[in-house]
């Protein structure tokens, strides 16, 4: 399955989530190209959208290749694999790490603009992003997710590699992914058009869900 872009999958993927909008769920979008997929699918369910703040942590020099992440509340998720494949020691980690958890706190002021998270204890809440390559940061995201007691973790995804979409299917109550190709190479090979997701777009879908949905579960 191939989508035309963000928006495309993002209508999609809600068409696949519509049994879960009698649960008053909570929409978490990955930024930046998590959130129009997010909106989406939170327009469709009537329900509230947040960012869930999840950071890659990538090998030097190939920064595209993600060994892990680190997400809010010092969640981190690290492929052992791919640092000895990318040759990453301790010294690496520790400074990739620390320039990523200062992007965590910039991130949360940009796009939240100092208001709280929206209260997860107890609801239902679903992760979604563009996409899974490895499943570093979409494992990160839930772990998040879960660290602030989530009744439910969702993970809806449009397209997944199959190796990440089964090893992530054991860590959440439920995947929703619409394709698994058996040759994965990147996100992007999927979408017509996965031009990048600038911050103003981000911000700018967060206030549109705030002016769009009253949530009585929420603040």
């Amino acid at each position: 399955m191939r989508f035309r872009d963000r928006v495309d999958a993002g209508r999609l993927l809600a068409e696949r989530l519509g049994h879960l909008r009698a649960e008053n769920p909570v929409v978490l979008g990955l930024p930046r190209g998590g959130v129009p997929v997010a909106f989406e699918v939170a327009q469709a369910l009537g329900a509230p959208m947040d960012v869930v703040l999840v950071r890659k942590l990538g090998v030097p020099f190939h920064e595209e290749l993600g060994f892990g992440a680190i997400g809010e509340g010092g969640v981190r998720v690290v492929h052992s694999d791919i640092v000895r494949m990318g040759r990453v020691d301790e010294d690496d980690l520790a400074e990739i790490q620390q320039r990523e958890e200062a992007n965590l706190v910039r991130q949360a002021e940009r796009f939240r603009g100092g208001r709280p998270r929206i209260p997860l204890q107890g609801r239902t809440t679903i992760v979604v992003d563009d996409g899974i390559a490895t499943g570093a940061t979409a494992s990160a995201a839930c772990r998040v997710v879960r660290a602030q007691d989530a009744a439910r973790v969702v993970l809806a995804e449009p397209v997944a590699a199959p190796d990440a979409a089964e090893a992530l299917a054991a860590e959440v109550d439920e995947l929703v992914c619409l394709s698994t190709p058996a040759v994965f190479y990147a996100v992007g090979e999927w979408y017509a058009d996965f031009s990048q997701t600038p911050d103003e777009e981000v911000i700018d879908l967060l206030e549109r869900n705030r002016a769009a949905v009253t949530d009585p579960g929420g603040v």
